[in-house]
């Protein structure tokens, strides 16, 4: 599997999500600056998690007008695969690939802790390898991952399948509506999740509950 991971200034796990493709697919991935124009050919295009810009502003606001992003926009409009994850899940909602909004965490604090995962939608690219239902482990780290929704758009998110993660009851480290945890787009071929299943996909992370969604997207390449 080809992939690319995209830098911001300020991205602090881009090594994590390095570590992790090249672990699972055999294969390091290209990096590509914020500030680049062009995209290597790639199955996946990967925004990992961080603070890009301090988090100024607003949390992935500045880095969605980064020059890159509009060649991932098109990217994604032609069908190819893109992962954000944490404040890549903030990037894809800020430039508009995905629906609804990312806020501040319901305690006003920052989460950093392991939660459970259930498993919604498994019919796409990047959920395959699970079963509906199923509940895994993950880490979560973050001060906005609180998702929302106006009621309209999160009856569409609903509705068309494109809730992707759900945190498990007592669970939910930030209030997000309806315990949303990963969203995808319509054409389900962008998810972004607030928690990091690269952190979780070898014995001395603790264990390997992250690897099934990269070993979803080896399948479908």
């Amino acid at each position: 599997m080809k992939s690319a991971v995209i830098v911001f200034p300020g991205s602090n796990r881009d090594r994590d999500m390095i570590v992790a493709l090249t672990e699972i697919s055999g294969r390091a991935p290209d990096l590509v600056w914020h500030k680049d124009t062009a995209l290597p050919d790639a199955d996946l295009y990967v925004i990992p998690g961080g603070f890009s810009y301090g988090d100024y502003l607003r949390a992935g606001a500045i880095a969605a007008r980064s020059p890159i992003m509009a060649a991932i926009a098109a990217r994604a409009e032609a069908g190819a695969h893109v992962l954000g994850v944490c404040n890549g899940f903030q990037i894809l909602t800020e430039a508009g690939l995905l629906p609804g909004v990312l806020m501040r965490n319901a305690s006003l604090k920052f989460v950093c802790r392991e939660v459970q995962l259930e498993a919604i939608n498994t019919n796409t690219p990047f959920t395959s390898a699970y079963v509906p239902g199923q509940f895994f482990r993950c880490p979560v780290a973050h001060a906005d991952g609180n998702y929302f929704a106006d009621p309209e758009t999160l009856k569409a998110v609903e509705g068309n399948g494109q809730v992707a993660f759900r945190y498990a009851a007592g669970t939910n480290p930030n209030g997000s509506v309806n315990d949303i945890a990963g969203v995808f787009n319509a054409q389900k071929n962008v998810l972004g999740l607030m928690p990091h299943p690269e952190n979780l996909i070898e014995a001395a992370h603790g264990g390997l509950d992250g690897r099934r969604l990269f070993e979803s997207l080896l399948n479908a390449a």
